[in-house]
């Protein structure tokens, strides 16, 4: 299950993401954690110190690699290295899945121990000088798409990604990757402003949004998030003695944490799963075909001077079924 966690800057997301892998890696599922936002604070959240942090490797570093290796024995892909971030994948192209080991994840992929279990942990890289100008910071999610678009994941089975703050994760499709997506919103306007947008883009293309509701102090403020998200809203989360010890880097074992609190993470969890009947992998694969085409049009065929059209397999559906060369 694909879960994303999107908001404002300062909404908590990488907070509540992390407490959610946390939640997961203690009951023992398998998790890919992926940081792909520009401030890479996930790793620091999940109990790393700053050097452990600033010495993961960068997914966006090691991008020839990723392509090559999912090109496999595509033959509607020429080379590697016309492959962009929405390129989608089709006959002889290699997956990705949560529970192996493959290059991609020995590359870019580090172990986070977490109370006993551990998680998967990518990130995209800081944000640097290099990154200003044409070479915009969205380019370094350009490896997290790639790898969603070629990710085979099952029942159980759990991909969580830190998203980039506010309405910037529209500047691709990678907002279609997901079987859930959570949106944390303070309550405030401007803390709902996301969730507007969100909504309003999001709903032409199927997305499973729900509303977290974070730095609820009172009825107050429940009451406004409800009138602005109503049925949306999922669940609230309030102070946390656990976080504020986490934040100063002393995080006591999971299973202190405040029982509403473990009950909020409990209700995301049964949200997710439930959304694994609603899965449909045909119009999965017309989205990443969709946002493809849009991009080749747009930038893509001018920048690898080829056709990126024929990227396309028409044939080709992913799904749990495919079975992709070794």
């Amino acid at each position: 299950m694909k879960i994303a966690f999107v908001g404002k800057g300062g909404s908590g997301k990488t907070t509540l993401s992390s407490l959610f892998i946390r939640h997961l890696a203690a009951t023992g599922a398998p998790v890919v954690a992926i940081d792909a936002d520009i401030n890479q604070h996930l790793g620091a959240a999940l109990g790393l110190d700053e050097a452990e942090a600033a010495g993961l490797p960068a997914m966006g570093e090691h991008l020839p690699l990723i392509k090559d290796h999912l090109r496999g024995t595509n033959p509607r892909i020429a080379h590697a290295d016309k492959m962009i971030k929405t390129t989608p994948p089709g006959e002889g192209s290699r997956l990705l899945r949560v529970r192996e080991d493959n290059p991609v994840y020995d590359a870019c992929a580090r172990p986070v121990e977490l109370d006993g279990g551990a998680v998967r942990l990518m990130v995209t890289g800081p944000f640097t000088d290099a990154d200003l100008g044409v070479a915009c910071y969205h380019s370094k999610t350009g490896a997290v798409e790639l790898c969603l678009n070629h990710l085979v994941d099952g029942r159980d089975e759990y991909v969580v990604v830190d998203m980039t703050a506010g309405s910037d994760s529209f500047a691709s499709g990678m907002f279609t990757r997901f079987d859930m997506t959570f949106l944390v919103a303070e309550p405030t306007r401007k803390g709902v402003s996301v969730y507007r947008q969100y909504k309003e883009y999001a709903r032409d293309f199927g997305v499973t949004l729900k509303v977290v509701g974070n730095k609820v102090q009172g009825e107050d403020d429940l009451d406004f998030l409800r009138a602005e998200a109503g049925d949306d809203l999922l669940v609230t989360v309030g102070h946390s003695d656990w976080v504020r010890s986490m934040e100063k880097g002393r995080p006591p074992r999971f299973d202190l944490l405040e029982d509403a609190n473990r009950r909020a993470l409990s209700a995301l969890h049964t949200a997710v799963d439930a959304t694994y009947e609603l899965r449909d992998w045909e119009r999965y694969t017309r989205q990443m075909v969709h946002f493809h085409l849009k991009n080749a049009r747009s930038w893509g065929n001018e920048r690898t001077g080829a056709d990126l059209a024929a990227q396309v397999d028409p044939g080709f559906v992913l799904g749990e079924e495919v079975v992709a060369p070794a």
